[in-house]
């Protein structure tokens, strides 16, 4: 089981696994909140806090709800503003995940601001 919280400890989710890359997206709000999206359905994670622990921001075409914690502030997660099946996307910024947990994977650069394509993969740095 791999936890993810915010600074404060208020807003909490779980994954049932670690993942294996996290992406790192250049669009106008990712590159703002500095997230690293580790990419899970609602079948393999969840938010374990309650819904009124964090808030959440929504723009442009209104189908995505960008979570903040109520009160640190820490950007947790993001989800589908409508579908919330198990089969959904539930991404975690997995800068809130213990490092050690996430050492040992790849950062996918995507180009979210412009053409919507993946620009490197860095691989994990070796194990000293």
């Amino acid at each position: 089981m791999i936890i993810a919280d915010c600074h404060c400890g208020a807003v909490r989710l779980e994954a049932d696994v670690p993942p294996t890359m996290v992406t790192e997206c250049n669009c106008s709000i990712c590159r703002r909140y500095g997230a690293r999206w580790a990419y899970y359905t609602r079948a393999q994670a969840r938010v374990v806090t309650p819904p009124e622990a964090s808030s959440f921001y929504i723009w442009g075409d209104r189908c995505i709800e960008f979570h903040r914690c109520n009160v640190c502030g820490c950007i947790t997660h993001y989800e589908g503003a409508q579908d919330k099946s198990e089969t959904s996307r539930l991404a975690i910024n997995a800068r809130m995940m213990d490092p050690k947990d996430i050492a040992g994977v790849s950062v996918r650069k995507f180009d979210g601001a412009d053409s919507w394509t993946t620009i490197e993969i860095i691989p994990p740095p070796d194990p000293l």
